[in-house]
């Protein structure tokens, strides 16, 4: 995909999650949109992966640690042919194929079930390590939200990877500086958060997560150190897209219904 591509299929991305959010009455639609250009650019030029065989042996590995945005990863799995776009108007409703957090029970290209925050980190570790230790060359990416970066089971990981030179691994950081009750500078302040992952030993990109041509650039060259994993900083920004949403803490959680709906749609099928 070129960048103007890359740029459509963010705006898809943001029109299905939208939808699917109204639909189910469900929330984090801010969570979602801050990283749809990164998913955009992952899923359509970065990743190794093969939707007719989701299963392929030697594929990249994605795992959505902040898998309370997953409206967004099933958005564009759907997009790029994983499953039936249809199946988007089942999300978060009883009985439906897509659940409220990311489940990859009966959905082809969700690698594991998240959501409990913190945990993701540690299943990408893992399947990086595996994959060293069995001479297989897929990579692993692992997409955190800032607000997780608080745990300390995101920190072990973050460790135990350089430790084991496990330059196959790939942490995206979606730094949209908001997490679910206030500011991430006011909850528990990263700064200075590219610094920590340095010390730690990993090679450190700072990026424009909505710049798509940067973001390419980025994500396309790793491995960018043997022997070290790559930890990309994306600056994002909460609830991109939608301009009474964008920054704006009450769309951690608030359903998009009504007035709000019908502005926010306008919006984006009037953006480019």
């Amino acid at each position: 995909m070129n960048a103007a591509e890359h740029r459509d299929l963010a705006k898809r991305i943001r029109l299905h999650v939208l939808k699917m959010v109204r639909d189910g009455g469900s929330s984090h639609v801010g969570s979602a949109f801050s990283m749809a250009e990164l998913l955009a650019v992952l899923y359509g030029s970065v990743l190794q992966v093969d939707p007719g065989q989701p299963g392929m042996a030697d594929r990249d590995r994605l795992v959505l640690s902040k898998g309370h945005g997953c409206s967004a990863l099933y958005a564009v799995l759907a997009e790029r042919g994983f499953f039936p776009v249809e199946w988007l108007d089942t999300f978060c409703l009883d009985g439906g194929k897509l659940a409220g957090h990311a489940t990859h029970s009966g959905v082809p290209g969700v690698e594991v079930s998240t959501g409990s925050l913190g945990h993701g980190l540690s299943i990408a570790t893992g399947m990086a390590l595996a994959a060293k230790r069995d001479a297989r060359p897929y990579r692993v990416f692992a997409v955190l939200s800032d607000g997780e970066c608080d745990e300390g089971s995101t920190w072990e990981p973050a460790l135990f990877a350089p430790h084991h030179r496990l330059d196959n691994l790939v942490t995206v950081v979606d730094y949209n500086k908001i997490q679910s009750l206030g500011r991430v500078e006011q909850v528990i302040d990263l700064e200075p958060f590219a610094d920590k992952w340095r010390s730690f030993g990993w090679h450190v990109r700072e990026i424009d997560g909505h710049d798509v041509e940067e973001i390419e650039d980025v994500l396309a060259s790793v491995p960018a150190r043997t022997d070290k994993p790559t930890c990309v900083i994306a600056h994002t920004i909460k609830g991109k897209g939608v301009s009474f949403m964008e920054d704006k803490l009450l769309w951690h959680y608030r359903s998009p219904q009504g007035d709000e709906f019908e502005a926010a749609l306008a919006e984006l099928e009037g953006s480019e």
